[in-house]
């Protein structure tokens, strides 16, 4: 099982970035793909999933600059950032499993991160 997260890098703020986490070794249509976060010194937070069967999405954050798509023909979810701001920053991970859920721990597979960083 692998989930590759890509994408990451630095950004001014109010710019945008498209994060990608390609999937592989897993039945796609069986997972939620969930997309987190985690800013130094700060526990790692639920920011969106996405059930791949059924299109149906969360979002964990309370502003709605962040959406996802996907592409079934590559098994890769996109996190959209737009207008990122300094306290966007942080290492970005993606996971899957088995339910829609903004605990890390419902997850079973993860991938390494990739980081976002956001100057003012």
């Amino acid at each position: 099982v692998q989930l590759q997260a890509s994408g990451g890098g630095l950004v001014q703020a109010g710019g945008s970035l498209r994060l990608s986490c390609a999937v592989s070794g897993i039945t796609w249509d069986d997972y939620v793909i969930g997309w987190f976060r985690q800013a130094p010194g700060k526990e790692r937070e639920g920011v969106s999933c996405m059930g791949v069967d059924s299109w149906n999405t969360h979002y964990y954050l309370p502003e709605s600059r962040f959406t996802l798509s996907r592409s079934d023909a590559t098994k890769t979810v996109y996190l959209h950032l737009k207008n990122l701001q300094p306290e966007d920053t942080a290492v970005y991970y993606c996971a899957a499993g088995p339910w829609y859920d903004a605990t890390p721990g419902t997850y079973d597979y993860w991938g390494q991160g990739t980081l976002v960083t956001v100057s003012s």
